[in-house]
């Protein structure tokens, strides 16, 4: 196996069907894993596994039904799982005086507990891939809003997303002696319908880019990257990190 291999892994990804859960997955496609992808929309699901070869599981992970039924998609076609990408997740904007409160609930039950409960799920798959010289992965999909205080009104969304990396720290504690780590990944701005809304707009894109000090938005190549890093040998020893590949916004402050 070569350094950055993750060739005939085993990867389920959440929320893969668009954004940067497609990246994700398209990554490890292409780089010879198996995976499968959850997303709550089935339509769209099957639409991305045709155009990238992988595996569909329609699941609503903000739900424990959802959760099981995903874990026991994969349980019934394969003994192990190499590497796990929590990237479902959800965000809220709203100005201060009007932010509900509902918000909260919603964002802390697919952005935080979605996470918690999913992996303790994958668990037994997991730890039947693990071994000490090629861990089973955990990757979590935090956010630059996670780490700095973002300009847009989104407070649960950073809430959940600073919740997410503490998270992924306590996890890489607990599971280290089981040859699993757990690390996250905090993309800056990248094409997703997350961000559309403001990177669609010309003038709000070019804004955006201007406050990153690579002087771009983050492609495909740079997000799978980083997540083929952490699931191959190289990112072996790597465990309790929050990566930012975000262009330098949070060195830069």
């Amino acid at each position: 196996m070569t350094l950055f291999s993750v060739e005939g892994k085993t990867v389920v990804v959440t929320g893969g069907s668009r954004g940067i859960g497609r990246m994700i997955a398209a990554g490890f496609v292409r780089a010879g894993a198996t995976v499968y992808i959850s997303s709550r929309k089935a339509a769209e699901a099957e639409k991305t596994a045709a155009e990238l070869g992988c595996v569909a599981v329609p699941a609503d992970l903000s739900t424990e039904d959802g959760a099981a039924a995903l874990v026991e998609a994969v349980s019934a076609r394969e003994s192990r799982l190499d590497v796990l990408v929590n990237n479902a997740g959800a965000t809220w904007g709203a100005p201060l005086e009007e932010y509900p409160e509902a918000a909260f609930d919603k964002l802390w039950g697919i952005n935080v507990k979605g996470v918690f409960g999913l992996t303790r799920r994958f668990l037994p798959l997991l730890r039947a891939a693990a071994t000490p010289g090629d861990p089973a992965r955990v990757i979590n999909v935090g956010s630059v809003d996670g780490i700095r205080v973002p300009a847009m009104e989104t407070y649960a969304y950073s809430a959940t997303k600073a919740a997410v990396h503490m998270l992924t720290r306590h996890l890489a504690q607990r599971l280290a002696a089981d040859s699993i780590t757990v690390n996250a990944i905090a993309p800056g701005p990248f094409e997703s319908k997350m961000m559309a809304f403001a990177l669609n707009d010309p003038a709000t894109r070019s804004a955006i880019e201007s406050h990153v000090p690579l002087g771009r938005i983050g492609t495909p190549e740079d997000m799978a990257g980083t997540a083929i890093f952490l699931a191959s040998r190289a990112g072996a020893y790597l465990t309790g990190t929050v990566i930012p590949v975000d262009g330098g916004i949070t060195a830069h402050g």
